[in-house]
């Protein structure tokens, strides 16, 4: 792909908004190497595909030759972004964030190429605030134009509390500008609020102001947007097969917007994609698995994405148990929940009571469904943990 076709994608494929447009496309033509910025706060402990719509476009700036700094907002992230919540977010403690950024830079390093990019923590300047710098920050917004927020202005309507901390939030990632001379900042559709605040603050440091340049919002498995908290996400560190299997559950809808925003698909072949599916002349399950191997391939490689594809047909299209499965030994009157959390299967009794809840646990051997929270493995048998997980335990 030449760069002319490069930049084009920069500024279509995906995208919701540049601000300002023409000024971005001016510069990328120009040749001029610019400090494009995108702040992330681990929020979580694992990166979601949706998070890694924003990471791509960052790392397509990369490959022009551009300086990429990725901003991890370990300070940011205990003050709580609001952008896309209709309730008072949380304050992170460190001891959280500390364990949310255990293995972050591993996963970063999926997407782009961290030894080429200036990968820095908000907490080493922001920190060093002093109330007044603060205040003077404070200065630069109105409470009219912070309660004029869609959410926040819903939340008002509501009677809902809004916390004033809740309001500094933009102060600290413009200022992350400020710090590291962006010309351009990226982030998601619902950041819009927050990296025009970085042009205010910029501005009010003398800055040249940073063009902004959003990406389109990715839905979950459920067709919501995909959120942690919903439970809607597919991870970059998930399993192949649970990758495989969680993008073959999406609706049918949603296969165009994947491919743009999730592969490096050629724009022209989704295009074939999309009206093949239309015409009929492509089965939308038969797409899915070609999104499916194209993302399992990103964050795995090819070799494992062909075995996951493999997986699914022989388990789901054929209807049979995979002939290699996890396993692990148990004394008989072990209940089910202790031997899936001492493998990993299950992160805590709350997955495990909400699996049950939702009948999402299967005795396969037994065809049955597990109803019972303290339920007994009193003989082997092969279950089966939500859509696309499976374990045999021996007795």
């Amino acid at each position: 792909m030449n760069d002319n076709k490069k930049i084009e994608e920069i500024l279509n494929r995906g995208v919701e908004e540049v601000f300002i447009f023409d000024d971005l496309k001016e510069k990328l033509n120009s040749g001029k190497k610019l400090r494009v910025k995108l702040g992330v706060d681990p929020t979580g402990p694992k990166i979601h595909i949706g998070r890694a719509v924003v990471l791509k476009k960052l790392g397509a700036f990369q490959d022009l030759g551009h300086k990429i700094i990725l901003i991890v907002g370990d300070f940011t992230a205990q003050i709580g972004d609001s952008s896309d919540k209709f309730e008072k977010r949380p304050m992170l403690t460190k001891k959280e964030i500390k364990k949310n950024l255990k293995d972050y830079k591993k996963q970063l390093g999926k997407i782009i190429n961290l030894s080429k990019a200036e990968f820095k923590f908000n907490s080493k300047w922001l920190k060093k605030l002093k109330f007044q710098e603060i205040a003077e920050l404070a200065e630069s917004f109105s409470v009219q134009q912070m309660s004029n927020r869609r959410n926040f202005k819903e939340r008002i309507e509501k009677g809902q509390d809004i916390s004033l901390r809740e309001f500094l939030y933009p102060l600290m990632q413009g200022y992350d500008s400020v710090i590291v001379e962006a010309d351009v900042e990226i982030g998601g559709s619902d950041q819009l609020f927050n990296l025009m605040a970085g042009r205010t603050i910029q501005k009010k440091y003398n800055q040249k102001e940073q063009n902004i340049l959003t990406v389109q919002m990715l839905e979950g498995t459920d067709g919501e947007k995909m959120s942690t908290t919903k439970g809607n996400v597919i991870n970059i560190t998930d399993e192949p097969n649970e990758i495989f299997g969680k993008v073959m559950s999406l609706k049918d809808g949603l296969i165009t917007k994947y491919f743009t925003l999730c592969t490096s698909l050629d724009l022209s072949e989704i295009e074939k994609i999309k009206k093949g599916i239309e015409n009929k002349e492509i089965n939308p399950r038969d797409a899915k698995k070609k999104l499916a191997k194209e993302i399992v391939a990103i964050y795995h490689d090819k070799n494992k994405a062909e075995k996951a594809e493999e997986y699914f047909v022989k388990t789901f299209s054929k209807k049979e148990i995979p002939e290699e499965i996890q396993t692990t030994k148990t004394l008989s009157g072990e209940k089910l929940s202790e031997a899936l959390l001492r493998q990993k299967m299950i992160s805590s009794m709350s997955e495990f009571k909400r699996l049950v809840d939702s009948d999402s646990i299967m005795n396969m051997s037994e065809n049955e469904k597990i109803k019972e929270y303290n339920y007994v493995v009193k003989k082997t048998s092969v279950f089966k943990i939500g859509k696309h997980r499976f374990i045999k335990i021996e007795v």
